[in-house]
């Protein structure tokens, strides 16, 4: 019975009641029937009893459903299934573009990489190469301050005003260029080179139509001939031509190079050389100590937590890929597929519609808080269907949920009854009549 129906028949007992008591007020010695009218008896009103079954509407549903969706929103680059597929579970039904996922997994795994190689390289300590590096760092170190304190050996300034009066030759000659005598010797040798060229080429012409002429003789002393002269020539014009810009700044360099070493060498060491010189030699002790001693605890945990949160980036971009990927959850069929390949998702929005349709069970949604007080899991029910009028299936009441909603002013709870046996002819979403006998007395 329908909650209105009660509070309909309340109230007009109330308006009834609230009429009869105002007549009386008005005039207590009125009768409210006529005179001589016989007053008629009381009419008891039914008894509401709880009805000995409940009719509802229920619906066709696989054993087991879901409507799934992308974890991240997208565009559709692959389909890999179609409706009426049976997939297993774990099967890929669809993909999203994913290229900056997998960037972003090859970054974080170099990231791993270089911090796992980091974590190691403490772990492991320094190697003989680097404590040799080390070692050497200051002893060279250690030299310069020697050298410094002990200031200019006379060997030492003597070699340095030898390297500068070199230098200084060098460039005179280059700014001077070749002498005649260079040069008239040069052109001699060019002369003499040509000559020989001349007889050495025509001594082949008189054998060249041989098919033999590579292996003679004439052949072999043309090509002498040739590279002699090539290279007498070159010989002169780079004396004709003196020396280039670049030649001369060089040794200009030279020059200036030479005169500060000699300076250096004639002037002491200066306190502040000096000081400096102390100085990097304690640096270099340091380096070699600290090489010595290997990774400090702190490092090695710091490098430690690098390379975790390392680890964590590359799980979180995995994620982010896995996303981009719409798995079945279950075992079943895709009964529904609303993708296209190049078209926008949202996350969260149902693409794929995916069941277990190997049984089916019916769902009510049509309980009425009056109705469902009076069932309980484990009552029968007779199933009955509009689509198949002669089938008639019982059933029994498998789960009733606890949580009751809001429905066209009344409070109904869902309930699922699960036939005794399956008829393959029957659809989702087929229409069904429950009628459910309560197994105790109220």
């Amino acid at each position: 019975m329908k909650k209105w129906i009660v509070f309909t028949l309340i109230g007009l007992a109330v308006v009834l009641g609230a009429g009869y008591w105002y007549l009386q007020n008005q005039n207590p010695d009125a009768s409210l029937f006529p005179a001589g009218a016989a007053e008629p008896t009381a009419t008891p009103l039914p008894t509401v009893t709880a009805p000995e079954v409940v009719i509802v509407d229920g619906t066709v549903v696989p054993i087991r459903h879901a409507a799934l969706s992308f974890a991240t929103t997208g565009i559709v680059a692959q389909i890999l299934v179609e409706e009426g597929d049976t997939v297993e579970a774990g099967t890929v039904l669809a993909r999203l573009q994913n290229e900056r996922q997998v960037i972003a997994i090859a970054q974080a795994e170099a990231r791993v990489r270089s911090s796992r190689a980091r974590l190691e390289k403490l772990k492991a300590g320094p190697s003989p190469e680097e404590v040799a590096a080390a070692q050497a760092a200051v002893d060279i170190a250690r030299a310069n301050l020697d050298s410094l304190l002990e200031g200019s050996r006379p060997e030492d300034v003597a070699a340095a005003e030898a390297a500068l009066a070199a230098a200084q030759a060098n460039l005179r000659r280059l700014l001077n260029g070749a002498d005649e005598e260079q040069l008239i010797a040069a052109l001699a040798d060019l002369q003499n080179a040509e000559a020989t060229l001349r007889q050495a080429q025509s001594a082949y012409d008189q054998v060249k139509w041989r098919n033999d002429v590579a292996a003679l003789p004439q052949a072999a002393e043309l090509e002498r001939a040739t590279n002699n002269y090539e290279a007498a020539k070159a010989r002169y014009d780079l004396l004709a031509a003196g020396a280039k810009e670049s030649e001369i700044a060089a040794a200009q360099a030279e020059v200036e190079r030479a005169r500060a070493n000699l300076d250096k060498a004639r002037t002491p060491a200066t306190a502040g050389q000096i000081a400096a010189a102390q100085a990097e030699v304690e640096r270099a002790e340091a380096e070699l100590a600290l090489r010595q001693a290997g990774a400090r605890p702190e490092d090695i945990a710091a490098a430690e937590a690098e390379l975790m949160e390392a680890q964590a980036n590359l799980m979180q971009s995995q994620a982010a890929l896995a996303e981009t990927e719409l798995r079945a959850p279950f075992p079943g069929t895709v009964a529904a597929l609303t993708l296209q390949v190049g078209e926008q998702v949202v996350a969260g929005t149902p693409v794929v519609q995916l069941a277990d349709l190997s049984a089916w069970q019916i769902e009510t949604d049509d309980l009425t808080e009056i109705n469902v007080v009076h069932i309980q899991e484990g009552d029968r029910a007779i199933l009955t269907f509009d689509a198949l009028p002669e089938v008639e299936i019982s059933g029994t009441v498998v789960r009733i949920r606890p949580l009751g909603e809001s429905k066209q002013g009344d409070i109904t709870y869902t309930a699922t009854i699960q036939p005794d046996i399956q008829d393959e002819r029957l659809r989702w979403n087929m229409t069904a009549s429950v009628t459910i006998q309560p197994d105790r007395e109220e």
